[in-house]
């Protein structure tokens, strides 16, 4: 009898699919339900579950899409041009039993990105590859950063519209008796979307207008959560310093944190560290307690 060990089964691993459905929700949102033979095999952990999603080249397509266990080497070890654009999305929906899962992408008017631009024109039969959960794989695969402490702490959950797929997956698997507020900035009122959260839990949409320019972007949202925040002082601009790549993310263990709060930020670098810094020197909020993750960078490509 041949035992297999842990590490001859991978966390993550590429899934071939192809979209099966495309929706325009708003605007500026697309769901795509994807479809593919073995994605029986994917494991979402709901929440804010993170998949990578690799794109097809110009001319080239899928055909050098990494399949193996070690996928990211794979990818890394391939010329420049022949390596297809790689990016982060949450995992909106995933049925395995159907071999269904569904990714919500932001879109944007004007240029874009590879990913920006497969969206706008994915249609039933486009392609992508998804790097996502092994069901395989016997203990935790990762990619969920979602983690309050223990009991039953108020929530103070923000993101921008590139945070609205995983707050919205967060707010549906709260249990009842939640407290708290979302607080959710979007491009525009078209993209205003049904979430389904505890009766607890108030959810504000901040719809910055279409015609806002990139400066505009965050400032509703900062403003937001200083309001809703206990700040020993009156809320006040938090200008965005400069983020350097290792300042982009930071998920603390909870399980410890003595505290009657939880912070979810989530969205643009720069707007949520300098909201964090804030939130921890003006409100006493233990450190463990507040969690920051930078979706995307201004100035960088990210779609």
């Amino acid at each position: 009898m041949t035992v297999q060990s842990v590490e001859a089964v991978p966390a993550y691993r590429p899934f071939s699919v192809t979209a099966e459905r495309v929706r325009r929700l708003s605007r500026s949102f697309v769901r795509v339900t994807f479809t593919g033979d073995d994605l029986g095999e994917f494991r979402s952990g709901g929440l804010d579950q993170r998949i990578k999603v690799l794109f097809p080249l110009a001319g080239r397509g899928l055909a050098d899409c990494p399949t193996g266990a070690d996928w990211f080497e794979e990818w890394r070890a391939l010329p420049d041009q022949r390596r297809n654009p790689i990016r982060t999305y949450t995992v909106r929906a995933a049925r395995p039993a159907q071999r269904e899962v569904d990714v919500d992408f932001v879109v944007h008017d004007g240029p874009t990105g590879p990913a920006g631009a497969w969206a706008r024109a994915a249609r039933p039969g486009s392609e992508v590859v998804l790097v996502g959960p092994n069901a395989r794989f016997p203990g935790d695969a990762g990619g969920i950063e979602w983690r309050p402490p223990p009991g039953s702490p108020r929530l103070l959950v923000a993101g921008d519209e590139t945070a609205v797929p995983a707050i919205s997956a967060i707010a549906a698997a709260l249990p009842a008796g939640t407290t708290g507020r979302i607080l959710l900035e979007v491009p525009g009122v078209d993209d205003v979307q049904p979430v389904r959260a505890p009766a607890g839990v108030e959810v504000t949409w901040l719809p910055r207008g279409m015609r806002a320019g990139p400066r505009t972007r965050g400032r509703l949202l900062t403003a937001a959560v200083l309001a809703a925040a206990p700040l020993s002082g009156a809320p006040a601009d938090v200008p965005a310093d400069p983020v350097r790549d290792h300042e982009l993310w930071e998920v603390p263990d909870a399980t410890a944190a003595a505290t009657g709060s939880y912070v979810w930020l989530a969205g643009e670098a720069g707007m949520v560290t300098g909201l964090r810094r804030r939130l921890l020197a003006d409100s006493g909020l233990d450190r463990r307690a507040v969690a920051f993750m930078g979706y995307w960078k201004a100035g960088r490509a990210s779609g």
